[in-house]
């Protein structure tokens, strides 16, 4: 079995213990994060027709890819 690096433990604990408290921040804060127009913005394709309904957040997976990057980039650093 080959050796861990400790630097590379040490950064995934790091990475561990803040998606944890974003976690527990985003569960404390629910009732408010529940009010954001995510999922209704404008761009997500909303097809809804009788016994068929599609849709495509296009808007919304591009704020949360964006989210996401900023946060990978700031914890590269």
């Amino acid at each position: 079995m080959p050796a861990v690096n400790p630097g590379t433990l040490a950064r995934m604990s790091r990475i561990l213990i803040a998606l944890g408290a974003l976690l527990i921040l985003v569960g404390l804060g629910w009732h408010w994060v529940r009010r954001l127009p995510l999922f209704k913005l404008p761009g997500d394709i909303v097809i809804d027709r009788p016994g068929f309904q599609f849709f495509f957040p296009i808007t919304t997976m591009l704020l949360i890819s964006l989210v996401i990057s900023i946060l990978a980039w700031i914890f590269r650093r």
